[in-house]
């Protein structure tokens, strides 16, 4: 490991040690909230039904609304 890797490895468990939840915390936050990133990770394919799916939805909703 070189040394940033060993310092940020270093602040990580200091910090994990001084407040032992924030792990949790950080993954009910993520559970709940959802990670968005994901949906820019998968393949092409994932991409291509994202794209349509918003697409689709910004249509909707500039027909309907007045």
């Amino acid at each position: 490991m070189d040394g940033g890797s060993v310092l940020y490895a270093e602040r990580s468990k200091r910090k994990t040690e001084k407040n032992p939840m924030i792990d949790f915390a950080d993954s009910v936050n993520r559970s709940m909230v959802g990670d968005l990133s994901a949906l820019g990770n998968g393949g092409g394919l994932t991409k291509i039904i994202t794209l349509v799916i918003i697409i689709i939805a910004l249509f909707i909703l500039s027909r309907y609304s007045y």
